[in-house]
């Protein structure tokens, strides 16, 4: 089979198209022939270094496809079905193993694109709006990234609660994609200083949740737009790691909270898992949740679609295909 394969750490150039041998599933696996590939800044964690990986590595973290072939002990699923997963290691590929535990059925209607560019993130943005800070109508959220994968499906999910929505994006034709997927004010952090337009928006008060995705340049400005006993939810790092804080910030501010919360974290059990992905994967049937799917390559391209994400050219969701 084909895959992508990374041998050292380094730039987009370390990512080498190789050919493996198809793996044969063990006990509680299924074989999944990859039929889309969600790409993600785990990725790139990995190829920098910045986690730690076992070399060679195929990279990978989302997929949807259809059961090739389940092994021992494999109980729901069957060859043919088609299925999504979070947390497949190895994605980048024609073929992978997963842990059927970490497998949900695709309904009719959604196509593996759709699956793939709905899960992770899709899931991410459900936690986050109905129980990191579970959102209500008249809340107002600021949401970093507003553009980016996770921001256009949490800006549908708090809009939808009827939550009004702030995002901070970096071009006016992003703001106009935050303003399609249910923004009510979108900032422009390239022209605007985001802390000052969010106190202007919001007559001082602040907003009552951060989401933030960027962190290092983002995480000041970002407590200082909270309201009293308001909370960062900082989700992801693609600026950079952010500076220490000493607690005492927290106080001085309006006693806030912050949590630094995980997507694994958050599906824990079976029950949890298959009910965070129904209610995605049935918006997307349903058309309550609109996906942005402008940006395929082939796996072959897996380094210059690494490239396209981290430089920030691209919005919503980028997919590989085998």
């Amino acid at each position: 089979m084909k895959a992508i394969q990374i041998r050292e750490i380094g730039g987009p150039e370390v990512l080498q198209l190789v050919d493996l041998p198809i793996p044969a599933p063990g006990a509680g696996q299924v074989l999944l022939r990859v039929e889309s590939i969600g790409m993600n800044f785990i990725e790139l964690y990995f190829r920098k270094g910045q986690y730690k990986a076992t070399l060679p590595m195929t990279p990978g973290s989302e997929a949807a496809g259809t059961v090739e072939e389940c092994g021992p002990g494999v109980n729901g699923f069957r060859p043919g079905d088609s299925v999504a997963a979070v947390g497949v290691l190895g994605s980048y590929a024609e073929y992978a193993l997963v842990p059927a535990a970490q497998l949900v059925k695709v309904p009719d209607g959604v196509t593996p694109e759709q699956a793939a560019a709905a899960m992770l993130q899709g899931m991410t943005a459900h936690y986050l709006a109905y129980s990191t800070w579970p959102l209500k109508a008249g809340e107002t959220c600021l949401i970093h990234a507003g553009a980016g994968g996770v921001g256009l499906l949490l800006t549908q999910m708090a809009a939808k609660i009827g939550a009004r929505v702030i995002t901070t994006v970096s071009t006016e034709e992003k703001a106009e994609l935050s303003r399609e997927a249910g923004a009510s004010d979108v900032i422009l952090y390239s022209q605007q200083d985001f802390v000052a337009e969010v106190k202007r928006l919001t007559n001082n008060k602040g907003v009552d949740v951060v989401y933030d995705s960027v962190g290092k340049t983002t995480f000041e400005g970002s407590l200082n737009c909270l309201r009293p006993r308001g909370l960062l939810a900082l989700f992801g790092g693609s600026s950079g790691p952010v500076p220490a804080i000493d607690p005492i910030q927290l106080s001085s501010k309006g006693s806030l909270f912050i949590t630094r919360p995980t997507l694994w974290h958050y599906i824990l059990t079976r029950d949890e898992l298959e009910r965070r992905a129904s209610d995605v994967l049935n918006w997307v049937k349903s058309g309550d949740l609109k996906l942005r799917m402008e940006h395929i390559y082939p796996l072959t391209e897996a380094g210059h679609a690494q490239c396209e994400m981290e430089n920030r050219r691209t919005t919503g969701k980028i997919l590989l295909e085998p």
